[in-house]
């Protein structure tokens, strides 16, 4: 699967459906049939996966050594309230109420593709976060990213 790209401003309606952006949706060719899983975000926004991408990390976890209680607790929150969505016939996904209330999400949601997910947040915590870049983001770019290149500019 390629890269996901693209910053998706939606409204869920009463029942907590969600419209999957056409422009999303084009980007997921498979997600008719193969449907997708949401759980918890590591902040408090949530995470949408591709049911392949999700079978991925689940494997992942798998292999890890469950007689560690960190494994063990790690594993227990990060698929909580996991949970699969499918599109209906008009393109819409309904989520778990549960995971709405973690996540703090009325009835506008920014979707926000971050390479092989999806981060749906609550609109107005999304535009706090982007609030506080820092000050220099390319200090911050340096830090995060300056010898992955070899130090050659991006």
């Amino acid at each position: 699967m390629s890269h996901l790209i693209g910053e998706f401003d939606c409204k869920l309606d009463a029942k907590g459906r969600l419209m999957v952006p056409s422009g999303l949706k084009k980007q997921l060719p498979a997600v008719d049939a193969e449907g997708l899983v949401i759980n918890r975000g590591f902040e408090k926004h949530l995470t949408i996966y591709t049911k392949a991408e999700w079978d991925k990390i689940t494997a992942e976890l798998a292999a890890l050594n469950q007689y560690e209680k960190k494994t063990r607790d790690f594993i227990r929150y990060f698929t909580r309230g996991a949970s699969e969505l499918s599109l209906d016939a008009s393109g819409r996904v309904l989520l778990p109420k549960s995971l709405l209330e973690y996540a703090g999400v009325g009835t506008e949601v920014v979707l926000s593709c971050q390479f092989d997910k999806i981060e749906l947040w609550a609109k107005d915590a999304y535009e706090a976060q982007l609030d506080n870049e820092p000050e220099s983001f390319a200090n911050l770019a340096e830090e995060v990213m300056g010898s992955k290149r070899g130090g050659n500019d991006v």
